[in-house]
C-alpha cells in the first residue's frame, strides 16, 4: 500500500514537470552594417530598432552568424587604450555588442570592428540575453559599413582580408593613376 502512494507520487511529479515549458525565448540580434542598425528579434516579434556603429574605414565587423561566448557588465578594452565597453556581449573573439559614450557617432561606421550601441540600450540587450540565454540568442551579422556614405557602388571596389581584416582598395581601371582617395594607400602599399 505505502508503495503504492510512493509510486503514484513519483508518477504525479513527472507528469507536472514533463508538462511545464520553458521559460526561454529565442532572441535574434540582425546588425545590417549597410544601414548601421540593430533589430531585436524575441520569439519572431521585433522589440528593438536601434542606431548603432561598426567598424570604419581600415577595420572590419566580422559578417556571419553567431552565438554570445560570454557576457561581461563592465569591461575595459585591452586593446584600444583602456576604452569603456559596457554590457559587453561577446560573440566573435575580441569582438563584442556594447555600450559606446560617444553616442553623437551612432548610425555611422566608427568603431574598431565591435558593434556600439548607445549605454542604455546595450544594458537592455545585455539583461535581455542575460535572462534568456546565450543558447536561445543569435547574433547575424551582414553588410559592409565602408560603403555607408561613399557614393561608389559595392562592385566598384574589392575587399581582400590582410592582417587584421584590414580592408585593402583596388584601384578601379577608370581611374586616373593618381586619383586622391587612392594616394595614401599608393605610398604605404607601393602598388605602382
Amino acid at each position: 500500500m505505502r508503495l503504492n502512494r510512493i509510486a503514484h507520487a513519483a508518477l504525479s511529479i513527472v507528469a507536472i514537470v514533463s508538462f511545464v515549458p520553458a521559460a526561454s525565448a529565442e532572441i535574434r540580434i540582425d546588425v545590417n552594417q549597410t544601414t548601421q542598425k540593430l533589430i531585436v528579434t524575441v520569439d519572431g516579434v521585433q522589440r528593438y530598432d536601434w542606431p548603432i556603429s561598426t567598424a570604419r574605414a581600415g577595420y572590419s565587423t566580422p559578417n556571419g552568424t553567431y552565438h554570445p561566448k560570454h557576457l561581461e557588465q563592465t569591461w575595459f578594452s585591452k586593446e584600444y587604450y583602456g576604452s569603456p565597453m559596457p554590457h559587453s556581449i561577446f560573440f566573435h573573439g575580441g569582438y563584442a555588442i556594447h555600450g559606446s559614450y560617444e553616442v553623437n557617432r551612432l548610425g555611422k561606421p566608427a568603431s574598431h570592428g565591435c558593434i556600439r550601441l548607445n549605454p542604455a540600450h546595450a544594458a537592455t540587450l545585455f539583461k535581455l540575453v542575460k535572462a534568456e540565454g546565450m543558447s536561445q540568442t543569435t547574433i547575424a551579422i551582414a553588410g559592409h559599413a565602408a560603403l555607408v556614405g561613399t557614393g561608389m557602388s559595392p562592385d566598384r571596389r574589392r575587399w581582400r582580408s590582410v592582417g587584421r581584416l584590414e580592408r585593402i582598395y583596388e584601384r578601379p581601371a577608370d581611374l586616373p593613376q593618381r586619383s586622391q582617395p587612392f594616394r595614401i594607400f599608393d605610398r604605404i602599399f607601393d602598388s605602382d
